[in-house]
């Protein structure tokens, strides 16, 4: 009998800046180049495909596993992704953890911060606690990583607004994945404070790119954090022919 080659299924929030869905195709592909399985990128909607219908189109016996490219938890990840999902092993967020940490660290180099300088972490925020207790552990490692102090600022929801948090002369770290919406606004938000720096947000980072296959390591059957029947693999998307939109959905359109 043919091996069956897992796959790799990760589902980010989706946007309608193009840079951002890339963003989460690249590391999706990284990540199962990295593994050695299939790897295809999907989201919650404003892009196509969604995990719905990519779900859906799996034949029962592929084992397939599903990660979200989200940073905390929150509604989608308690709520949305298990109902998406459709009873496939569903990863944790990414975040908070130390590797996404040690790439905040090096973006705030990169954008000329200094090591244990004043850093405020700003993130899109929820109307979750949970989330505001996963933010606050994120700062938290960041500013073991950074060897300085670092505090919160939310976009919405819970928790305190860039403008009463950043100092003047701070350097500020985007708690985001990717461009879109809230990496503007966080850039406005911290210019308008008086920061002296402001990093790039997280993107195609190598230590996400093992944190993200970590992630579906975990999920795999068999040995934990080993996929199990991998066979060779250039980590490429697989392609997904049927976008199923649900009642309610806004509509998607593919992304580029």
């Amino acid at each position: 009998m043919i091996p069956v080659t897992p796959l790799l299924v990760t589902v980010a929030h989706g946007t309608r800046h193009p840079t951002g869905n890339r963003v989460a195709a690249e590391l999706t592909a990284r990540a199962g180049a990295l593994l050695g399985v299939e790897a295809l990128a999907s989201y919650v909607e404003l892009c196509a495909p969604s995990l719905a219908s990519v779900v859906a189109g799996l034949a029962p016996q592929r084992p397939a596993v599903v990660v979200p490219l989200l940073l905390s938890t929150g509604h989608h990840v308690r709520h949305d992704l298990p109902a998406m999902a459709g009873g496939r092993p569903l990863g944790r967020p990414l975040g908070p953890d130390p590797l996404v940490a040690e790439a905040q660290a090096d973006r705030l180099v990169e954008a000329g911060a200094r090591p244990g300088s004043p850093v405020t972490l700003v993130a899109a925020g929820s109307s979750d606690p949970a989330a505001l207790d996963d933010l606050h552990d994120a700062a938290a490692l960041l500013a073991d990583r950074w060897g300085g102090p670092v505090r919160l600022a939310t976009l919405s929801g819970l928790g305190p607004r860039p403008a009463d948090v950043v100092r003047p002369g701070d350097a500020v770290s985007p708690y985001l994945l990717a461009p879109g919406f809230f990496a503007g606004r966080a850039r406005d938000a911290a210019l308008t404070a008086g920061a002296a720096v402001v990093a790039d947000v997280i993107g195609v980072h190598p230590a996400v790119v093992r944190l993200v296959a970590a992630r579906a390591g975990e999920g795999f059957p068999g040995e934990p954090g080993k996929p199990a029947l991998i066979g060779r693999s250039s980590g490429r998307q697989v392609e997904v022919l049927a976008e199923r939109s649900g009642p309610g959905r806004r509509s998607t359109a593919p992304c580029r």
